[in-house]
């Protein structure tokens, strides 16, 4: 499988607590991956690194099939190059309708000026029935998005990050907060989302991770301690002192 991003030997210190500690991991084109471990192991910072967030003191972020190094790039350049970011409150406009958060997120790539006139095409239209159902919402189109539930919200801003055609979707602690259902369907639009695109989930629900059944990577203390299938790092000594026995 070929490399969508390289993180090599990242390092960032906050007030003289390293929070990444000479990080180095890849990640493929159109791969699902889990990243697991205890608060403080740097998953966040991780995040912000990659989106332009925060520069790490050293280490490079190499992405896309030109190795372009995102250190030095502000954010808005890097969500240009295909990153998307969904944070764990999601961010939606809750007095517009389902219908019209999609088609915001489509258009994107206007200029302020013609957003003022815009109207959206028939292919546009296509577009949010086609997202909608990805994401299932395509009963609550007319719906504001202020009406729905927790777990819809969450998939309704997966939806608006979709529209964008990112190449590397990053999800932080999507099943927080969800009922069995809402989990169950978020599992499914990650999955489905990952055969096409790179998805990274920051999670601590170890039967969320179990379902998304895919290559696990454990951090702690700001770099790899493991990785590989969630039985293989949920077996290992390490993790098992670090994580699993708090």
């Amino acid at each position: 499988m070929s490399q969508l991003l390289e993180v090599n030997g990242i390092s960032v210190t906050f007030d003289g607590f390293r929070a990444i500690n000479n990080l180095s991991f890849n990640i493929g084109r159109a791969e699902l991956r889990a990243i697991i471990g205890p608060n403080g192991a740097g998953k966040t910072t991780f995040m912000d690194i990659v989106t332009g967030k925060t520069k790490p003191d050293e280490g490079t972020v190499l992405w896309g099939e030109m190795s372009r190094n995102l250190i030095g790039m502000n954010e808005a350049r890097i969500a240009q190059e295909g990153i998307g970011r969904k944070f764990q409150k999601p961010t939606v406009f809750e007095d517009q309708s389902v219908e019209d958060n999609l088609l915001m997120a489509l258009r994107n790539n206007r200029r302020a000026f013609a957003v003022l006139f815009w109207k959206p095409t028939d292919a546009d239209m296509n577009r949010v029935s086609e997202l909608a159902a990805e994401i299932g919402l395509s009963n609550a189109l007319g719906r504001k998005a202020g009406e729905l539930s927790h777990g819809q919200k969450q998939w309704l801003e997966i939806g608006m990050l979709l529209a964008q055609e990112p190449k590397l979707l990053l999800v932080d602690e999507p099943a927080a907060g969800m009922t069995p259902e809402e989990r169950e369907k978020t599992t499914d639009i990650l999955v489905e989302a990952a055969k096409t695109r790179a998805v990274v989930v920051v999670e601590h629900d170890m039967e969320f991770v179990r379902r998304l059944n895919c290559k696990v990577t454990v951090l702690h203390e700001g770099s790899v301690l493991a990785e590989g299938s969630l039985d293989h790092v949920t077996a290992n000594k390490q993790v098992i002192d670090v994580y699993l026995g708090r």
